[in-house]
């Protein structure tokens, strides 16, 4: 999909490339998506971040294309021993699509990462690398070249899928996101400071697109009215009513159909909710968020996530560990800097 903004210049005859000698950093926020009955539509920003750095080198490339270009990678944190060290890789995937559609081509590349976020649990690491990607891109082309953070929402989302995590990830807080036509749209919400996210992150990942394969094709209509009903409260109780978080947190369009990917989330899901504590599943799992009314809140979920079995102790009920984290929600999104010279991590 190309929105009316993101015209494409790969007919042109040269492509520029960024001038070398410049780093960016991004840090990016993981994300929560659904928050519940938002199915693709609700995402949180949290206080984990990923931190990526990108430096421009002199290109080696003598055929006027992004492969013959140097690329080197310096990764470390969450996940990097599977991590592909080539064009493959994600950020620089990202970065390519940017270049193209800001009329460059890449150059090359020293990418250095500190991953936080871990892989395949459900807390958006494959929107904060694309994210972190398009937007160093941007960062480091021509001034007079560089693009908004709308455009970046158009472009993140359409290699995402979907802006329920890349919005979150770009503007902070909360973002109802939504796709008008060709385009993507989002609005931010700022939740109340009373609202704090818990999450317990198991010691197993599950694939998105296998929990995406265990939705069914339609549910009834009752289910749909239902979920339409809590979604708009728990914008209503994020704002100004957390005390309804445990309500508005209610889904009847994913959860349930998912549970068979991952028994000990949902088990750990409707143990909390039983406890009254407003939990669900991140994104596509496998972990567990739940968000507090307060720290007096947050800090019984920790006990009581920690007696079922959390702090990375095992119980043969869940069968699993558990790793669990009082988190804050990031109010302000991806930042990047840009500077001369190369600079590691």
């Amino acid at each position: 999909m190309t929105g009316p903004t993101m015209t494409s210049p790969l007919h042109a005859a040269v492509l520029k490339v960024p001038a070398p000698g410049f780093t960016a950093t991004v840090q990016v926020p993981g994300t929560s998506a659904n928050l519940g009955p938002g199915f693709d539509s609700l995402g949180l920003a949290v206080s984990l971040y990923d931190t990526l750095s990108v430096s421009t080198l002199p290109s080696s490339g003598q055929g006027g294309g992004s492969m013959d270009a140097v690329l080197e990678f310096d990764l470390r944190g969450e996940g990097v021993a599977q991590l592909p060290l080539d064009a493959t890789h994600l950020v620089v995937k990202a970065m390519d699509l940017a270049f193209a559609r800001l009329g460059y081509r890449r150059g090359g590349l020293r990418i250095a990462t500190e991953n936080v976020l871990p892989h395949g649990r459900g807390l958006g690491s494959s929107a904060s690398a694309i994210v972190a990607g398009i937007m160093a891109a941007n960062a480091l082309v021509d001034s007079a070249d560089q693009q908004d953070s709308q455009w970046i929402l158009q472009l993140a989302s359409e290699m995402e899928g979907h802006p329920d995590n890349v919005a979150p990830a770009i503007f902070g807080a909360a973002a109802i996101s939504w796709r008008e036509g060709q385009r993507y749209a989002s609005a931010k919400v700022t939740p109340s400071g009373a609202v704090i996210p818990v999450v317990a992150i198991p010691n197993f990942e599950v694939k998105t697109e296998l929990a995406r394969g265990l939705l069914p094709a339609t549910v009834p209509h009752a289910d749909a009215a239902a979920n339409s009903g809590r979604a708009a409260l728990l914008i209503h109780a994020l704002k100004d009513a957390p005390e309804l978080l445990g309500a508005g947190t209610r889904d009847f369009l994913h959860q349930d159909y998912r549970a068979a990917a991952m028994p000990e989330s949902a088990a750990l899901v409707a143990k909390l909710r039983e406890d009254g504590h407003a939990a669900f599943i991140s994104g596509a799992g496998p972990t567990v968020m739940a968000l507090a009314n307060g720290a007096l809140e947050a800090d019984a979920m920790v006990a009581f996530i920690a007696g079922l079995g959390g702090e990375e102790k095992k119980t043969s009920k869940f069968g699993v560990s558990w790793r669990v984290l009082r988190l804050a929600v990031d109010l302000e999104g991806a930042k990047v800097e840009v500077h001369p010279g190369s600079q590691a991590l």
